[in-house]
């Protein structure tokens, strides 16, 4: 569970610092930066598990292409800077396993993790450029320590479910050591007595947490386990249409493929452990009652097995028992049965953020959405458990309806602002909250957001630029005769503001 972001020089991140809840909408308009923040939250879970180049080439651009590595820095002038950083704090899993099965456990589960990239030029290298280690370190919190840092609300009982290991004394598990001009990563063993292992930073293709083990560092091992687990949800129509072979994974992926799948064997897990017949699994009926809050007209959801093709095909029964393959369903049906599937899903667990969740669904159904989006998320006054899996949402918008209709401790605005860096202008984005919520107790130094940034979320129509200018106009023009719907008189009541006569 990620807590705290630091980010510097990374795309329009040119010095932003997030508190981080089990749920955080970020709101702002079109090109402003939101969606930066969640590749800034990507790239890193890409460098616990890939090479620096291959997770650098991996991130997005505007169009969703992938980007040219020089791009990823902060813009500054006609050029842009040469270094970008992130600190991140976090929960961690007790216990897991590495890439050759082995079990690992924490030593302790609440750590900081610290990273600076610098961009180098070379062009007797063959791709020319490349990504050099600056810093790496993963040091730890104390429990003693945590509520100092765990600023959203919560119990003492699920404060002590996730802080695992108590008081740590050791050293920090991952750090950095300059000696004259070499620079040495050094992976300590989990604090313990021992010599250290040395990485010369500048020669790293990646970093070294990426190459961790259970053996040598089970600590560190976890924590890149809880990176990777930190995922952009990209649901494709397509993905989730798709019927699934018999060996498919179990798991829902990051674009919506094996939806089936997973259903069929979170029900069959259920019929395992004896709580009633595959056919008529409560899994089914969840995401059958969470779907009915979308689309009335539906029954049931199960699963149909073609033994001869060896492919599970989802499918919605309506009321009248008529059935429906996921092929025949709505973009947004669709979506928003992978986020109730998800919930269902005990496995499914660490961060996702999620663009837009309000696209393809009907106004009047965007409550049930955020309900569920809420609902996935770790319920932070129980302890963690099979039921209450430590899971964490973050979701952007630029929705009236979305922003009117969460708690007010989740909201995060994103706004535009110019800073200077080195002496020149750089274009950059500023996050901020409400005032009295857990984020302005927390970081009174921090200036909230002013009532006019969000009276365009609150109210569209009474105050988007020029309205009462095209209304006066339309009234003696011809193009009245194009009336739009919010000047009809018979609806202005419905608007929330009365308009000039």
């Amino acid at each position: 569970m990620l807590i705290r972001l630091k980010v510097k020089g990374f795309k329009n991140l040119a010095n932003v610092d997030v508190l981080l809840g089990p749920f955080t909408c970020i709101a702002g308009v079109n090109g402003v930066g939101k969606s930066n923040l969640f590749d800034a939250i990507t790239f890193l879970s890409m460098l616990a598990d890939r090479p620096l180049m291959e997770a650098a080439k991996s991130v997005r651009d505007e169009r969703h292409h992938a980007t040219d590595v020089r791009s990823l820095f902060l813009k500054r002038g006609t050029g842009h800077v040469d270094e970008m950083s992130f600190e991140a704090e976090m929960l961690v899993p007790a216990t897991g396993k590495d890439d050759l099965g082995q079990v690992a456990t924490a030593a302790i589960t609440f750590l900081r993790y610290s990273l600076i990239l610098r961009y180098c030029r070379d062009d007797s290298l063959p791709s020319a450029e490349r990504l050099e280690v600056i810093k790496e370190e993963l040091a730890y919190i104390n429990k003693g320590d945590a509520k100092k840092h765990l600023h959203f609300p919560h119990s003492v009982e699920w404060r002590n479910s996730v802080m695992q290991g108590g008081t740590h004394r050791g050293k920090p598990f991952l750090s950095t050591e300059v000696r004259g001009t070499n620079r040495l990563v050094k992976v300590h063993q989990d604090g313990r007595s021992g010599r250290p292992r040395d990485y010369p930073a500048g020669n790293l293709p990646r970093t070294v947490l990426s190459s961790v083990n259970a053996v040598e560092s089970p600590t560190a091992l976890l924590a890149r386990r809880e990176m990777k687990s930190w995922r952009l949800l990209q649901l494709e129509p397509s993905s989730l249409r798709n019927s699934d072979s018999f060996n498919a994974p179990t798991h829902v992926g990051v674009d919506g493929s094996n939806l089936a799948s997973t259903l069929h064997h979170l029900a069959r897990k259920e019929a395992g452990n004896g709580n009633g017949q595959h056919g008529s699994s409560s899994v089914f009926a969840s995401v059958a009652n969470r779907l009915s809050s979308l689309v009335e007209d539906v029954y049931n959801v199960q699963i149909d097995e073609d033994l001869q093709r060896e492919l599970f095909t989802l499918q919605v029964v309506d009321r009248d028992h008529n059935l429906h393959a996921a092929r025949a369903l709505s973009d947004g049906t669709l979506r928003f049965l992978a986020l109730a599937v998800l919930e269902r899903d005990p496995g499914a667990r660490g961060l996702l953020c999620f663009e837009e969740p309000e696209n393809g669904i009907h106004p009047e159904r965007v409550s049930s959405m955020l309900d569920l989006l809420k609902d996935l998320c770790v319920d932070t006054q129980e302890p963690i458990g099979e039921g209450n899996p430590l899971r964490q949402v973050i979701v952007n918008t630029h929705s009236p309806a979305v922003v009117g209709l969460i708690d007010d401790d989740d909201l995060l605005m994103a706004e535009p602002r110019e800073v200077i860096t080195d002496g020149e202008r750089c274009r950059a984005v500023n996050f901020s909250w409400l005032s009295d919520t857990w984020r302005s107790k927390a970081r009174s130094d921090i200036r909230t957001v002013s009532r006019g940034a969000l009276r365009s979320y609150l109210n569209p129509f009474a105050f988007s630029e020029s309205s009462m200018e095209d209304l006066a106009e339309s009234k003696t023009k011809k193009t009245a005769m194009h009336r739009r719907v919010k000047d009809r008189k018979d609806l202005q009541m419905l608007l929330g503001f009365k308009n000039a006569e």
